[in-house]
């Protein structure tokens, strides 16, 4: 609801914060400004630059670290009391004033954007002799350092969000990284997308470099998704290179757990996205949330009423009471999680599959159901990225 016509501006701290940002960036700039005048005398007196940067990143992820990168603390970035974001894709990101304009929505305290997506995509340029480079999954659609000081100008906290198996680009170029056919081609689920094999390391450490080069660009969380085994196409016919005997849930946990004890040390928290009903139902994919909360800083559940078959919480039409679905969902989430101190954060929907948007007070009622269980907040999700801003407020 809008404030009192009496009561304070309340986005005035956001803009008081965002001016003190400004100040601080002046600052820095003036500091830069110095070393850099240092190093032309030094250059002057024969000395020998080593490295270079290019979009943020030098050429290997130990060399040409910005005076930013190589200061940064161990220690995460605060993250907001209640959180509340939006889903940024990397193709919005990209157009100009884009990520500006969701900065500026009243309310808003957090941004997800995508580091690397559903299509193998990663969203800027990593090192030239990066394997992501190589084969052409690292573009230019944004630069990662530019939008994480922009973020945290605006008082907002920065969520990357990395696909982690499902990765077309990388198991056509890598088909022996890949999930593949008995015949030895590359598997693909029901919409033609190649995914990495769960199973072989070096996936794992593939995903990892790209999380890294997010976090030392200033991302504050690392957010995997599709963190899982495929869930659909032709699964009889998939065959898994270095496949071991563990129950599929215990290779996700052990990846998570891999992932997580490389992130943290570098002042991220890590996250992962899980289905709605993985808290309900063993789903076959190895998305356990309890064992996998053990690893991670907050799990975030995608509770999206549209996705809900009929008769699911003995609902005739989950879609058509999003707010009892959501709380259904997050009432078995809190069962899974219970004893444990990682923070539950759903993903809600605003949208809708029947119509071009969802009322406000479908959205708001599954922010009610939210804060029904006591979670840290909420994301917002929206193919589109358009979005019900009045709720953020």
């Amino acid at each position: 609801m809008p404030p009192a016509p009496d009561s304070p501006d309340p986005n005035s701290r956001f803009r008081d914060r965002r001016a003190q940002a400004r100040k601080r960036r002046r600052h820095h700039r003036s500091i830069a400004l110095a070393v850099l005048l240092i190093a032309a005398a030094a250059v002057a007196l024969g000395a020998t630059v080593i490295g270079t940067r290019q979009h943020g990143f030098g050429k290997s992820a130990d060399q040409g670290k910005s005076w930013k990168e190589q200061t940064k603390p161990a220690s995460p970035r605060p993250m907001p009391d209640e959180v509340r974001g939006v889903h940024v894709t990397m193709a919005l990101a990209s157009l100009t004033g884009k990520v500006d304009e969701y900065l500026s929505i009243p309310g808003l305290n957090t941004l997800e954007l995508d580091v690397k997506d559903e299509n193998g995509a990663v969203g800027f340029l990593l090192p030239a002799g990066s394997l992501a480079r190589r084969i052409g999954a690292s573009k230019p659609y944004y630069r990662a350092e530019l939008v994480a000081a922009e973020a945290h100008d605006a008082g907002v906290y920065l969520i990357g969000r990395i696909v982690t198996f499902e990765d077309p680009v990388l198991a056509a170029h890598r088909p022996d990284l890949a999930i593949r056919r008995r015949d030895g081609s590359v598997w693909v689920n029901y919409a033609g997308l190649g995914w990495t094999n769960p199973y072989d390391q070096r996936v794992w450490d593939y995903n990892l470099s790209i999380a890294k080069a997010a976090v030392r660009a200033g991302f504050d969380e690392i957010q995997f998704d599709y963190v899982r085994f495929p869930s659909d196409g032709p699964i009889e016919n998939a065959v898994f290179a270095g496949k071991t005997a563990e129950p599929q849930g215990w290779t996700i946990a052990r990846y998570v757990h891999y992932a997580a004890g490389r992130l943290k040390p570098l002042g991220a928290r890590v996250s992962i996205d899980v289905f709605g009903l993985s808290a309900t139902h063993d789903l076959g994919i190895g998305q356990v949330p309890r064992r996998l909360s053990k690893y991670v800083d907050a799990v975030y559940p995608m509770v999206y009423p549209s996705h809900y078959r009929s008769g699911e919480f003995n609902l005739p039409d989950p879609s058509s009471r999003p707010g009892t679905t959501v709380a259904y969902s997050l009432r078995d989430f809190r069962v899974a999680l219970k004893g444990r101190g990682t923070m539950l954060i759903p993903w809600l929907e605003d949208f809708s599959l029947t119509s071009a948007r969802r009322p406000p007070e479908e959205v708001r009622a599954q922010i009610q159901a939210a804060h029904r269980y006591q979670t840290r907040g909420f994301l917002l999700w929206n193919p589109r990225g358009v979005y019900t801003t009045e709720v953020l407020k």
